[in-house]
């Protein structure tokens, strides 16, 4: 069996992530192979716990003529719609999993209970943490971020749309320059869109890296774990 650097770690996926080439709702078939690596991940004995987004159902600027925490809630339900689908898609893998969520919903969800969520990823079981932080004005970076550090991962797998972290946005500006390394510092100061600078702040202030790859090759992921380089590596 490889070696693995990191043995529990939180993947965070951005909503766009699990809806494909169609840009809104969910493919089944990208959602399908990210659950597949999620899956190997789990074979290799690494803990995974998971925070989505909501921007394939709802994203704030969808609202910008409400009021602020009514258009956050809304984003917070697409969550856990996305959480569900991550849920059902595991465990028609074989993959035990427990969607647990920050406001609470007893029907079809565990309220987010660290002890608990902890004692599940020692079982091997996947854990999905959705509805954000349970808070109007934080995103779901900042989620994970937290998440993150009350559970004691070692590092954030941040799965984007592009293959790590860039000097501009590498799909309007070909000129942008893609970094190997850099610190959270370095993202704050340059105002580069990696996570919220909340988000970013709390890992620099937990020492939780980050590694930023294109989830358009889900086997990033299980690289990753393994230490290999890929993506952008955010450190001290």
């Amino acid at each position: 069996m490889p070696s693995l650097k990191y043995k529990r770690v939180l993947l965070k996926l951005s909503g766009e992530a699990l809806a494909g080439e169609t840009k809104h709702g969910i493919n089944v078939e990208t959602l399908g192979k990210i659950c597949d690596k999620v899956k190997e991940l789990i074979e290799l004995g690494v803990q995974v716990a998971i925070v989505v987004g909501g921007g394939n159902f709802w994203r704030g600027k969808y609202g910008h003529q409400m009021e602020r925490t009514t258009s956050d809630y809304m984003g917070m339900l697409a969550t856990c719609m996305n959480g569900l689908a991550l849920q059902d898609a595991l465990e028609t893998r074989g993959i035990y999993t427990r969607l647990q969520t920050a406001i609470e919903m007893r029907e079809i969800a565990e309220p987010y209970i660290k002890r608990k969520a902890i004692k599940h990823l020692e079982k091997g079981r996947v854990v999905i943490f959705s509805c954000g932080t349970g808070n109007p004005y934080f995103t779901t970076d900042t989620a994970a971020s937290l998440r993150a550090a009350e559970i004691d991962a070692e590092v954030i797998l941040v799965g984007k749309t592009i293959d790590g972290v860039y000097s501009d946005d590498p799909k309007t500006n070909p000129n942008a320059v893609k970094y190997d390394k850099i610190t959270y510092l370095d993202i704050l100061n340059k105002d580069l869109k990696v996570m919220d600078s909340t988000a970013t702040s709390l890992c620099r202030d937990n020492h939780i890296p980050l590694i930023v790859f294109g989830i358009d090759e889900p086997s990033n992921m299980v690289k990753a774990v393994q230490g290999e380089n890929i993506g952008t590596f955010v450190g001290e």
